[in-house]
């Protein structure tokens, strides 16, 4: 099983401790965010966990915590952006807080396992492509020899998202504008030694130099692990992700992180609301289980394909 913490909240910045209390019982339980009483308990143990992918914009509560995580592979998508408050309100200062933390954890765990994100890259009167081009060359030539991969998107827009792109004037530029833009972006991320890649585009930027990626991406996990993993596309996501299959242990409504663009939120103040639950002692993320909860063990197990010589050394 590979474990996805998180694609609906921040867990490394503002539940860290809630997750390794999780990691130290070896089990979580998650609610289903379609059916409200349906509450599956996830194994947490090594032998079933083949890799982590933690999703942050800030990792810093969790890094002096991974000795923690000595018995699990990992590695990080790391959100780094060229946005301000008015974007990213609740994010530290980028220059002084979040890129010395984006180095200090390539240099404790290595640049291989730390990909940057550059998204969603969105439009607007403030945030032209000129802006994020800016923006786009400083950030990589400080990360330059920190990371070896940068993902980008362009904003996707859902319901929960949709008014607050509205009141933004977030525009979408077309085809010929987007490709422009992406050699640009291609050009500035080869001169500091980082490859490019899409998350869950369709537009083709090969010829850019750009890549269809992969998030959670096996090839990725064989090389951190030195093992083959038998695992398929996740069905579960959009038809163009590239991501193999994964568990997610996060919940929606729950990161603070409060970024204009976020789908994983319904409001500001249902966060509110619902991070007034959290308890770090919990089984469930901002949450009670409650009397008339289902809960059922979710079947999971190792995806390591047991080669012989496995065989032979356990022997």
């Amino acid at each position: 099983m590979i474990l996805s913490v998180s694609r609906r909240t921040d867990i490394p910045n503002y539940y860290a401790d809630w997750f390794l209390n999780r990691i130290k019982d070896g089990y979580a339980y998650v609610r289903n965010p379609m059916n409200h009483h349906q509450v599956s308990r996830i194994n947490l143990s090594p032998e079933v966990v083949d890799c982590i992918v933690f999703w942050t914009k800030n990792p810093k509560p969790l890094m002096e915590r991974l000795d923690e995580l000595a018995a699990y592979p990992y590695y990080f998508q790391f959100t780094l952006t060229g946005y301000g408050r008015d974007m990213e309100w609740n994010i530290p200062h980028k220059k002084k807080e979040i890129i010395p933390a984006f180095c200090a954890l390539s240099e404790k765990i290595g640049k291989e396992r730390v990909i940057w994100r550059y998204d969603p890259i969105i439009f607007t009167q403030r945030y032209s492509p000129e802006y994020h081009l800016h923006a786009f060359e400083q950030i990589a030539g400080a990360l330059q020899g920190y990371t070896q991969k940068c993902v980008i998107s362009f904003v996707d827009q859902y319901a929960k998202n949709k008014k607050r792109l509205e009141q933004i004037n977030a525009f979408q530029p077309d085809k010929d504008e987007w490709m422009a833009f992406a050699k640009q972006l291609s050009r500035i991320a080869k001169k500091c030694g980082i490859s490019i890649g899409t998350c869950a585009e369709t537009i083709d930027l090969e010829s850019c130099n750009i890549a269809h990626n992969c998030c959670i991406d096996r090839a990725l996990i064989e090389q951190i692990t030195g093992r083959r993993l038998k695992v398929g596309k996740d069905k579960n996501q959009r038809a163009a992700c590239g991501c193999v299959e994964s568990v997610e242990l996060g919940a929606y409504n729950t990161c603070k992180n409060a970024c204009i663009y976020c789908y994983a939120n319904d409001s500001i103040e249902r966060v509110r609301r619902t991070c007034s639950q959290y308890d770090p002692m919990s089984p469930i993320l901002c949450g009670t289980i409650l009397p008339q909860d289902s809960i059922s063990e979710r079947k999971v197990k190792s995806q390591i394909v047991v080669t012989e010589s496995d065989i032979h050394s356990k022997n």
